[in-house]
C-alpha cells in the first residue's frame, strides 16, 4: 500500500495494518469514536486496476477525519481510524452488497445484490467515487472482493465491537461516535441551506433523544449550522450499532468538508486547526454531559 501524498512509502499491502485502534493510556469515558472512511493508504494493485488519476480516486474519502477528531484520545476515549481507502472497501455497508456488474463470476448466493446502495455504485466493493466515476478499468475477479471482506472488513468490525462491548461493560453504556465528511455542496432538502455539520441518529431509532439534541446544541452553541438526520441520517455502522434500549447509543457525524479542505487538491485549509480544536471542544462537552447522567443513575440507584 501507498499512502496518498507520501512519496517512497511501502508500496505492499502488508507493510502498513489496515487499521488502527488508537487509544488513551486508560479509558475514562463511555465514548468510541469512529473514523471508516479517512483511510489513504492505496494498494498499488488496486491503483493498477483503476481507471482514475490519484487525485480522482481519493474523492470518496473524508478526508483528515482522524485527524480532526484526534483529540478525543488525550480526552480518555478510544479512536479507531481505517488505513485503507473507501474506494477499495466501504465498511459502512453490509458485508455482502455487492454489484454482480462488477464481478468476474458468480458472487455467492447470500450476497445482497438488490440494494439501493447497491444500485448507486456505493456497495461494500464500490463501483464508483464520488461524482459518479467508474472505479475499475474491467471487471474484478470475485475472490478479490470476497477476499478483501474476510481480510479487512470482518476484522474491523470484530475490533468495533469488542471496543464498544469492553466499553459497556466498564461504564454501562456506550455511545458511538461514527464520524464522516461530506462535499461542500450538501444542502437540506426543500432549501439552500448549506449545513456545516449534520447529526445522524437514524431518526431517534439509534441514539436516545438526549443525546442527539445535546450534540446539536453543543455545535450550534460553537457557531455552526448543525441539522439532524437529513440529507443523511446514518449508515449501516449506525444502524447496526445503535441499541438505545440496551444502552447502546451511535451517532453520525457529518462534517463540511468546505470548513478545512480544499476539495481541488485535497490539501487542509486555515480552517482545519480551528475546526479540529472546536470538535475536541464538543466531544469534551459530550463526555461531560454523560458524566453527569451517569452520576445521576448511580446516586438514585443507590
Amino acid at each position: 500500500m501507498r499512502e496518498a501524498d507520501v512519496p517512497g512509502a511501502a508500496n505492499e499491502p502488508e507493510a502498513v495494518a489496515p487499521f488502527e485502534i488508537r487509544c488513551p493510556a486508560y479509558q475514562t469515558e463511555a465514548f468510541v469514536f469512529n473514523s471508516p472512511h479517512s483511510g489513504r493508504v492505496y494498494p498499488e494493485s488496486f491503483l493498477g486496476m483503476s481507471r482514475l488519476d490519484r487525485i480522482s480516486i481519493r474523492r470518496s474519502e473524508d478526508h483528515y477525519v482522524d485527524e480532526l477528531f484526534a483529540g478525543v484520545i488525550q480526552l480518555g476515549a478510544p479512536l479507531l481510524a481505517a488505513q485503507f481507502p473507501r474506494a477499495w472497501l466501504d465498511v459502512n455497508r453490509e458485508p455482502y452488497e455487492l454489484d454482480p456488474r462488477m464481478f468476474d463470476g458468480a458472487l455467492p448466493p447470500f450476497a445482497n445484490i438488490g440494494s439501493m446502495r447497491v444500485a448507486g455504485g456505493l456497495g461494500t466493493i464500490p463501483r464508483l467515487v464520488a461524482e459518479n466515476m467508474e472505479i475499475y478499468r474491467g471487471r474484478i475477479s470475485v475472490e478479490e472482493g470476497l477476499t478483501r471482506i474476510e481480510r479487512v472488513y470482518r476484522p474491523y468490525h470484530a475490533t468495533l465491537r469488542r471496543i464498544i462491548a469492553q466499553t459497556h461493560v466498564r461504564f454501562g453504556k456506550t455511545i458511538l461516535m461514527d464520524c464522516h465528511s461530506m462535499p461542500a455542496n450538501v444542502r437540506v432538502a426543500g432549501g439552500h441551506q448549506r449545513p456545516d455539520i449534520i447529526i445522524g441518529d437514524r431518526y431517534g431509532a439509534s441514539a436516545a433523544h438526549d443525546l442527539s439534541q445535546a450534540a446539536v446544541s453543543f455545535l450550534s452553541e460553537l457557531g455552526y449550522r448543525v441539522v439532524r438526520n437529513k440529507p443523511y441520517a446514518g449508515g449501516f455502522i449506525t444502524e447496526h450499532y445503535g441499541r438505545p434500549g440496551r444502552g447502546l447509543h451511535a451517532l453520525q457525524i457529518e462534517v463540511n468538508r468546505g470548513l478545512y479542505v480544499n476539495e481541488t487538491t485535497l490539501e487542509k485549509t486555515a480552517g482545519f486547526d480551528l475546526l479540529k480544536a472546536d470538535l475536541t471542544e464538543f466531544a469534551g462537552q459530550m463526555m461531560a454531559h454523560v458524566r453527569q447522567d451517569l452520576s445521576e443513575n448511580r446516586l438514585a440507584a443507590e
